[in-house]
C-alpha cells in the first residue's frame, strides 16, 4: 500500500463510516479494485483509520464528551462497548477472515439493504419516542445491535441505529448515540490492532507509520463533512434510500465477481 491508496481508502472511510452501508464493505471492495495487497498491514489499515473518523465524532461532539459532570453518559457507553470487547476478542481470527471475502460483503451488503427499506416502513407504523433518553438497559442492547457489524457489509452505523430505534429512541437521538458509542468501540479495536501487529512484526517501519498518519488526517477531515450531511439528511428521508443503493451495489457486486473483475 502507498500514499495514494491510503488517500483514496482515507475518503471512503470517511464517506462510510456514519451511513448505513458499510465503511469496512466499502474499503474492502476499493482495495480489491485497486488491487493493493490483502496482507496483515492492510487489514491493520482499515481498522486504524476508522478511529481518524470517529475522532471526527469527539470533535463535533466535544460539549457532550468533555461534560464531566455527567458521568451517567460515560457509563452508558461502557455498558454499551462491553458486547463487541468480548465477542471482537473471541472471533477476531473469524472476523479477519471475513475481511479477505467479497462475496461476504455482497450478500450482506443486499440482504442489509432489504432489511432498511423494511425496517424504514416498520417505524413509520409504530412510531419512536421523540423525546426519550437513552438509559442503561438501551446502552446495553444497542452495543449487542452494533456487534451485528463484525460482519463486513452489514454497517455498523446501520445495526446501532436501528438498535436505538428499536429502544424507541428517535432517529437523530439513536444516529447520535450510535456515533458516541463508536468513539470507545473503535478505540478499542485500533488499540488491539496497533498492539498485534507491533507485537508480530516487532514495530511499525517509518513507510507505515506515515500511512497511517496520512489515512486518520484525512479520515478526520471527511468524517467531519459526513457526519453534518447524514444527520440531516436521516431526519427528512430515514433508511429507504441507502436500502436501495445497497441492494444496487451488492447486485453490482455479483456481476463484477461473475465476470471476473474482482476478486470473490
Amino acid at each position: 500500500m502507498d500514499l495514494i491508496h491510503s488517500i483514496i481508502i482515507s475518503i471512503v472511510e470517511g464517506l462510510t463510516e456514519f451511513i448505513p452501508v458499510s465503511s469496512t464493505g466499502h474499503m474492502i471492495i476499493t482495495e480489491k479494485l485497486l488491487h493493493i495487497p490483502d496482507n496483515d498491514f492492510t487489514k491493520m489499515f482499515t481498522v486504524a483509520i476508522q478511529l481518524g473518523a470517529i475522532l471526527a465524532v469527539v470533535v463535533l461532539y466535544r460539549k457532550k464528551f468533555f461534560d464531566f459532570k455527567n458521568i451517567g453518559f460515560y457509563k452508558k457507553l461502557i455498558i454499551g462497548v462491553l458486547p463487541a470487547l468480548v465477542l471482537g476478542l473471541l472471533f477476531s481470527k473469524k472476523i479477519d477472515a471475513l475481511l479477505e471475502s467479497t462475496t461476504t460483503v455482497a450478500t450482506t451488503l443486499l440482504l442489509g439493504g432489504f432489511v432498511l427499506i423494511y425496517i424504514d416502513k416498520l417505524f413509520l407504523q409504530s412510531p419512536v419516542n421523540k423525546s426519550k433518553e437513552t438509559t442503561y438497559i438501551n446502552a446495553l442492547i444497542i452495543g449487542f445491535w452494533q456487534c451485528l457489524a463484525m460482519i463486513p457489509g452489514v454497517s455498523r452505523s446501520a445495526a446501532s441505529i436501528i438498535g436505538g430505534m428499536q429502544q424507541k429512541l428517535s432517529r437523530s437521538a439513536a444516529a447520535e448515540f450510535s456515533f458516541f458509542l463508536a468513539v470507545p468501540t473503535m478505540l478499542a479495536a485500533t488499540a488491539y490492532k496497533l498492539f498485534k501487529h507491533y507485537k508480530e512484526y516487532g514495530g511499525f517501519k517509518q513507510d507505515e507509520i506515515q500511512i497511517l498518519a496520512l489515512g486518520n488526517l484525512v479520515a478526520f477531515i471527511v468524517a467531519i463533512l459526513a457526519i453534518k450531511f447524514f444527520i440531516g439528511f436521516l431526519k427528512k428521508h430515514g433508511f429507504k434510500f441507502w436500502g436501495y443503493y445497497r441492494i444496487t451495489l451488492g447486485i453490482l457486486l455479483f456481476i463484477l465477481m461473475y465476470f471476473g473483475y474482482i476478486d470473490k
